[in-house]
């Protein structure tokens, strides 16, 4: 199987099917050891009938005992060798089935890393997880046609071989009423495919939604919306188990379908040996031995449309695989350096320019529309804007990362203690000075001071042991422990309590003196230390001005953040 640390190579994604058959390619040796192990295996299941035959035929029917008892050690030998195949095949399958799951969690992961900030802006957390939990599993079992469907064929053809030697009448009922069952349930399985495909969509919008209430239930109760999302999450809940009911309605037609047609073929296919050796056309032998050998083709059909079922499912989760690998993250078309020196960065879709070495604030009713201004700035969406007058497009990617940090308050937040946690991806190791500094500016002390081991102390994924204030405060130590040019903070205190509010807006706008900063609130605590608040309609600028002389001359600001509490007054 493929090893923790080795390269999966370059997966094909120009298509579900393609995607499948790239897996099966790389791992060529083990898939055909479990095809052959496959095919012999039921060959062999097709030899009982034949040597028991032999058996009767030549051994108990002529009374010869020697030769009865020959027959029945080679019975034996074939059954144990047989089942020592059985086994082989059985590991080998379970080997292409791991190397397949694996192959793609890598594949999964490292487009994720790859697509980086960018991911969240791809993609729902709930098509990842879906694929994840589902998809991986699905796409494995799919592979099981490697060596039992294979395996089917070959048997299919042997039989059939067989049974020429004994009846060509029986021989071209069996030869023509296999792929008429096969025919018969192919449409069920295009089916299948559609309902699972639907099934799969909506389980993943469904998982994404419940990766927001576990994250938002807090504010959500703060809030008294907690019954109205229950309830549109009860009914996006009864819409996906309806799909799952036609999904396992057409999967149980499938089953059905997949073992009684043999059944019932396997007893007209009977009437008919029987018919013939009552007419005296074969011997007593030859109809158990036709019996036996559509008995052994049982299994082969039905594992024909178990791998039928299979490849349907397999198809949809590979598709969905494909479809996230071919996300691409945001193009780097940049040959130009970033600006020497601080300069203005401008967003002319909407018109919010940021001057160096200032702070200044956005203010929007609709907090999404700020923050996808803030996207803009930080190029993680295609953008107009310019720095110092050259648009973003030009400057080199890298640059712009290095000199712009683009803070969201949703940022993730990986286990590890918590000096690990702040100190983050690509900070160094931070000077002692340096992280009491941070921690200071964010008001984050009391954090250190209230965990048992302090900095060492444990902190769990996404620092759920911590409270969302506490949460969103070491998000904003790590920003300022990487000390960017620019700093963008989306929402850095819309968690905090308005003393700790007030005082992360005191001490960031010290901390970041002399240095670019944009935040988006509309806190007045927060607007108040700013040096330029914009004041944002429908994502575009409408007026400029600090806090104070918005209140007074612009009424939708002071509606947006005052609350009128300042006319009263």
């Amino acid at each position: 199987m493929i090893d923790a640390y080795e390269d999966p190579g370059t997966p094909d994604v120009r298509g579900g099917w393609r995607y499948l058959w790239w897996l099966v390619r790389c791992q060529p040796g083990r898939s055909v050891a479990g095809a052959l192990l496959g095919s012999s295996w039921m060959v062999l299941l097709a030899a009982t009938p034949y040597l028991m035959a032999k058996a009767i035929d030549e051994g108990l029917e002529p009374g010869d005992w020697a030769a009865l008892a020959g027959w029945s050690f080679a019975l034996f030998a074939v059954g144990s060798f047989n089942a020592w195949l059985s086994i082989m095949r059985h590991r080998t399958m379970t080997r292409v089935r791991m190397d397949a799951n694996f192959r793609t969690v890598k594949v999964v992961v490292g487009q994720a890393v790859r697509l980086g900030a960018a991911l969240s802006r791809r993609t729902g957390a709930g098509e990842v997880v879906t694929i994840g939990v589902g998809d991986v599993q699905t796409i494995a079992g799919a592979l099981t046609v490697v060596g039992p469907g294979v395996g089917a064929c070959v048997a299919y053809l042997t039989v059939a071989a067989l049974l020429v030697s004994v009846s060509p009448v029986l021989a071209a009922v069996v030869l023509l009423g296999i792929p008429a069952i096969v025919v018969l349930v192919g449409p069920f399985l295009s089916r299948l495919q559609g309902t699972e495909t639907e099934y799969r969509n909506r389980q993943g919008v469904l998982t994404a939604r419940i990766a927001d209430l576990a994250g938002g239930l807090r504010v959500l109760n703060g809030l008294g919306g907690k019954s109205l999302v229950a309830d549109a999450f009860h009914r996006d809940s009864q819409r996906l188990r309806a799909q799952g009911y036609r999904v396992g309605a057409v999967t149980s037609w499938v089953q059905a379908l997949g073992v009684g047609l043999p059944t019932l073929f396997l007893a007209v296919v009977t009437w008919l040996a029987a018919r013939l050796a009552a007419e005296g056309d074969i011997t007593v032998g030859e109809l158990v031995a036709v019996y036996g050998y559509v008995a052994v083709l049982v299994g082969p059909v039905a594992f024909w449309v178990e791998c039928g079922y299979q490849l349907s499912r397999g198809v949809v989760a590979a598709r969905r695989v494909v479809r996230f690998l071919r996300l691409e993250p945001m193009e780097d078309r940049g040959t130009r350096d970033a600006p020497a020196e601080p300069s203005v960065l401008h967003d002319p879709e909407s018109g919010v320019s940021l001057l160096p070495g200032r702070v200044t604030a956005l203010a929007c009713a609709r907090p999404a529309d700020t923050a996808t201004v803030l996207d803009r700035l930080a190029r993680y969406t295609p953008s107009r804007a310019t720095w110092a007058g050259v648009p973003l497009d030009e400057i080199r990617l890298p640059q712009i990362r290095e000199h712009i940090l683009l803070a969201d308050h949703e940022a993730d937040l990986f286990a590890g203690n918590l000096r690990e946690v702040i100190r983050g991806a690509g900070n160094g190791t931070p000077s002692h000075n340096a992280l009491a500094a941070a921690l200071h500016a964010a008001v984050a002390d009391d954090i250190v001071q209230g965990l048992p081991d302090g900095l060492d102390s444990p902190i769990d994924a996404q620092a759920r042991n911590l409270s969302g204030g506490q949460r969103q405060r070491i998000r904003l130590v790590r920003a300022l422990l990487a000390d960017p040019e620019v700093l963008l903070a989306v929402e850095p205190t819309s968690a905090l309590d308005a003393h700790t509010e007030a005082l992360v807006a005191k001490r960031l706008r010290e901390a970041r003196e002399g240095r670019t900063t944009a935040v988006t609130t509309t806190s007045p605590l927060v607007l108040d230390h700013a040096d330029t608040v914009l004041y944002l309609v429908d994502g575009k600028l409408a007026a400029t001005g600090t806090h104070q002389q918005l209140l007074t001359e612009e009424p939708g600001y002071r509606a947006l953040v005052a609350r009128d509490v300042e006319v009263a007054k």
